[in-house]
């Protein structure tokens, strides 16, 4: 039985993750950052070595986009450096590897959804270093190993938009969402799924880059008009401009990312976004009632 390293297990996708795991014919090992610092390459190599890890899959992530801003270094770490370590120690033990990146390596100013191969500008710190790990990754090269990009990453589990607007929908009357931002929003338990059914089917020599999000378009505004339609909440919601809402981070206000290779190589089907959205509320309503 193979052995599986899931990084980041306490956030969404490591979380979707673990509770899909039982379904899968695998020896998984979770960590967290206090039982693996994967910024201290050492850890990782002896982590490694004791667990006989086969396969890693790196959802650990600096995701704080504003923070980052003034956290350039911890970002870099865990982004960027920590990318480098992993994909060195799957180099030389030959472990496949599989590591989760974003839409902001590009910079939204396109008007169709992006390919693996269009150009990246990343106009955030957090980004860049996302990109930096990316490319750390690719320089090393190991075998059987992939880039996934994804974007607007929910879950039943840990932080994200859909339990802040569920929050602020039953504390507000009202409440102001950016219109002129567009992209997809990803059900981290399908991404977790996909990663979860791909596995065994890692057969490429250079790494390569995927996009995953589920289907369909739509601004941060129509989430949240959704969002507060099917939980049944009483909240106005009113269309603002990015200009409008008090940030000083960029972020792409153009994020579609093309899917067709992902879809065409592992032959995966696609959620729409509008049903795995009802998928995560009927869930978080059970957990609220259990």
């Amino acid at each position: 039985m193979l052995n599986v390293l899931v990084t980041g297990s306490n956030g969404q996708i490591g979380s979707e993750i673990k509770s899909l795991s039982q379904n899968y014919n695998y020896h998984f090992i979770f960590t967290t950052k206090e039982s693996l610092d994967i910024t201290c390459q050492e850890d990782i190599i002896t982590f490694c070595h004791k667990n006989r890890v086969d396969i890693i899959i790196n959802t650990a992530a600096y995701t704080a986009v504003e923070k980052a801003e003034d956290d350039r270094d911890n970002a870099n770490s865990v982004n960027h450096l920590a990318v480098k370590y992993l994909a060195n120690i799957a180099k030389k033990k030959d472990i496949s590897l599989i590591h989760i990146s974003t839409d902001y390596v590009f910079d939204g100013n396109t008007h169709r959804p992006y390919m693996e191969t269009d150009r990246t500008n990343p106009e955030s710190v957090y980004g860049k270093t996302k990109l930096d790990g990316e490319k750390s990754m690719i320089a090393c090269n190991p075998n059987h190993s992939i880039v996934i990009r994804t974007s607007w990453v929910y879950s039943s589990f840990g932080n994200n938009f859909v339990k802040s607007m569920l929050k602020l929908g039953k504390r507000r009357e009202e409440l102001e969402v950016i219109f002129d931002q567009v992209g997809t929003p990803t059900y981290a338990r399908d991404l977790a799924q996909t990663i979860l059914e791909i596995l065994a089917k890692l057969d490429n020599k250079d790494v390569e880059i995927y996009h995953y999000t589920n289907e369909g378009v739509l601004s941060w505004y129509d989430f949240a008009k959704e969002i507060i339609n099917m939980a049944k909440i009483d909240c106005k919601i009113h269309p603002i401009e990015t200009k409008e809402y008090s940030s000083f981070t960029k972020r792409p206000k153009y994020s579609l990312l093309n899917k067709s290779k992902i879809k065409e190589k592992f032959n995966i089907d696609m959620p729409y976004w509008k049903d795995s959205l009802s998928d995560c509320l009927e869930k978080l309503e059970r957990d609220d009632n259990e």
